[in-house]
């Protein structure tokens, strides 16, 4: 299925559902901090596995424990429903699960 050219309004009301993300000169933008460069470099690798898969690639910047990701879609010229949908993945990869009882000690 071709990617869908989402609308302003469209892109607000899902980007309100992913917190962390916004928009950056006409991109869907978000930067995450890994405890170190061996994290930031795993979590890319998960998401390109992800992103290939998908044959939906983002534009990305690393340094050190920092990623920085844009996600756009060539073919439409804009933002599309492929870029929330490999948004929701990367965001799984890099928001690791909270425990259900943080106090809770093991």
């Amino acid at each position: 299925m071709p990617a869908k050219k989402l609308s302003d309004a469209e892109i607000q009301a899902v980007l309100s559902k992913l917190p962390g993300w916004k928009i950056v000169n006409g991109k869907l933008h978000r930067e995450y901090e890994c405890k170190d460069f061996v994290a930031a470099f795993g979590n890319m690798t998960r998401v390109a596995l992800v992103a290939e898969a998908m044959n939906h690639h983002p534009e990305w910047f690393n340094v050190w424990n920092k990623v920085m990701i844009d996600l756009v879609t060539h073919s439409v010229k804009g933002i599309s429903d492929y870029d929330f949908v490999l948004a929701e993945k990367i965001e799984e990869i890099f928001t690791p699960p909270r425990p259900i009882f943080p106090d809770e000690k093991k």
